[in-house]
């Protein structure tokens, strides 16, 4: 052991780390790998989206004074646990949560607050690119925002000089470059396939159709350049080294990667990038990728059609709502043990509670939950409201309502996944779970092997998440070996990753579809919610 830290040591003095950070809903979180890959530190911020004036925002300050302190609790533990400064790193990828909309003034001055995705104002405009493109433009992709900003007739749209997304935003801080990686440039605005850049004849076309209404802009002058993994993004400046530490220790001039989104950096923590795989990340928010072996046969506006940080084509089901109803639960739970005197640690909490899950009725005998802090395009609601229903004679205890939330948690997922599944006959060879849903050994693996019909594997580093695959696209630019992405994931990352497969039991995909049936009855019930309270 004393051997295995010393030569931690000299890699860390010697700058052959590479380092992720992923700005995500509610943790910015930092990784530092070696050069196995191996994760050899970690900081992390907690922050917490904003409503403000009916936007979900995080502001400029916020974003830098938790990037900064992201990076101080990594460096406080290298430091803690090796007696090393962090000053040089090989690599850094940078990411965060996907889509959105950052719009910049000639100066570097953000025009108006931050738009996160989670947002579901652009109703109208993603319904007229839609149809104008014969593509589906989702609600948060920055085209639909900057779109909306158009058709609101909003004072700033004409001072916009760059629009870029979190991560882009970040890097831009970091390196002066205006970048972004495929993955997210294609929650922009429609990537080609062949080109692997901005579609042109749909650039031309929304050129045409704003200059129709009195905008000068043209798009391809403000959006980011297309970048694909391992391609160069990049050094860190000065001023972008004393932007991310304030100490002075971190040296200027290290390399950074193309800049990635939330799901792209998913796909790559759980070696998803090939063609037939799928990995579903699961979290504040919860999406499935399904990387594609051809395009799909028709439009769905359920469905949204991105890339790997590579460039081949995925389809997309988002959901906007996840685990933030479940952790509401468990704080209530939490602050009932407190009443009584009992302090007990929350990561115990959510295993106790979570595992309880697994006793419960497989349909969960007359408990239905809506999880909709915000709205969820699949199921066309553009707000939502948290809701919990039962039926008189349900069986209601704790297992069965701890079962119901989970399944409820992954439900907007499952009617997205049954489109691909039913009307496209989509195949995939493998599903990789990820993040806070699968903490738990075997209870959110269960849950969504159940949902897919797939066997699921969660992988040992699962938990690592997409900081973890931010640094792993910084390790593949600083060194692929002339391989591909995939190749670099399978034959040096994960050729002998350890990990657990489940596969689902015929009970609980009866019972699933058994709660699904009644989730879909009810969803009505959800509308009526959101429309008595704008009355």
């Amino acid at each position: 052991m004393l051997k295995e830290k010393e030569s931690i040591k000299k890699t860390i003095r010697e700058g052959k780390t590479c380092l992720g950070i992923e700005l995500g809903s509610t943790r910015i979180k930092g990784v530092l790998i070696d050069e196995e890959f191996n994760p050899i530190a970690s900081g992390d911020h907690t922050w917490e989206n904003k409503l403000v004036d009916g936007i979900w925002t995080y502001s400029v300050e916020e974003i830098g004074e938790g990037l900064r302190a992201c990076y101080k609790s990594l460096a406080d533990n290298v430091r803690n646990e090796y007696g090393e400064e962090l000053s040089n790193i090989g690599c850094i990828g940078i990411s965060a949560m996907m889509h959105g909309y950052m719009p910049f003034d000639g100066e570097g001055n953000i025009l108006v607050p931050f738009r996160t995705w989670r947002n579901t104002i652009t109703g109208r405009a993603a319904d007229e690119l839609t149809e104008l493109f014969g593509f589906n433009i989702p609600q948060r992709w920055s085209i639909a925002h900057l779109y909306q900003a158009i058709l609101n007739k909003e004072p700033h749209v004409k001072d916009i000089k760059y629009l870029t997304t979190l991560e882009g935003y970040v890097h831009w801080m970091l390196t002066g470059r205006k970048v972004l990686g495929i993955g997210d440039c294609a929650g922009m605005f429609p990537i080609d396939a062949e080109t692997k850049n901005y579609n042109a004849v749909m650039v031309e076309k929304f050129n045409k159709l704003i200059a129709g209404k009195g905008i000068k802009l043209k798009l391809e002058d403000i959006m980011p350049k297309v970048l694909l993994a391992g391609e160069e993004a990049g050094c860190l400046t000065e001023e972008g080294a004393r932007f991310l530490d304030p100490s002075g220790k971190l040296k200027a001039g290290i390399r950074l990667c193309p800049p990635e989104g939330d799901a792209g950096t998913g796909m790559v923590a759980t070696d998803s990038v090939g063609a037939r795989t799928c990995n579903v990340s699961a979290g504040t928010s919860c999406f499935a990728m399904v990387v594609l072996e051809k395009d799909l046969k028709k439009l769905h506006r359920e469905i949204d059609m991105v890339t790997t940080p590579d460039g081949l084509p995925v389809a997309m089901v988002h959901c906007n709502n996840c685990t933030s109803d479940l952790n509401a639960w468990i704080n209530l739970f939490e602050e009932n043990l407190k009443l009584f005197g009992l302090n007990v640690d929350k990561n115990t909490i959510y295993e106790k509670l979570y595992t309880l899950a697994l006793e419960g009725d497989k349909d969960c005998s007359g408990l239905i939950s809506f999880p909709y802090f915000s709205g969820e395009h699949v199921t066309h609601l553009d707000e939502g409201r948290p809701m919990f229903v039962r039926k008189p004679d349900a069986d209601f205890n704790l297992a069965n309502f701890m079962r119901c939330h989970l399944i409820s948690s992954l439900g907007v997922l499952k009617l997205g996944m049954e489109i691909l599944k039913k009307e496209e006959n989509v195949s995939v060879d493998s599903v990789m779970g990820h993040g806070g849903l699968f903490k738990t050994k075997g209870v959110g693996q269960s849950i969504l092997a159940a949902i897919t019909e797939s066997p699921v594997t969660c992988m040992e580093t699962a938990g690592e998440g997409g900081a973890w695959g931010a640094a792993l696209l910084a390790a593949f630019a600083m060194d692929g070996s002339g391989l591909t992405l995939p190749e670099f994931l399978d034959k040096k990352v994960f050729a002998d990753a350890k990990g657990s497969t489940l596969k689902p039991e015929e009970a609980d995909i009866k019972g699933v579809e058994t709660f699904m049936d009644q989730y879909r009855k009810w969803i009505v019930a959800e509308k009526a919610a959101v429309d008595a309270d704008r009355r």
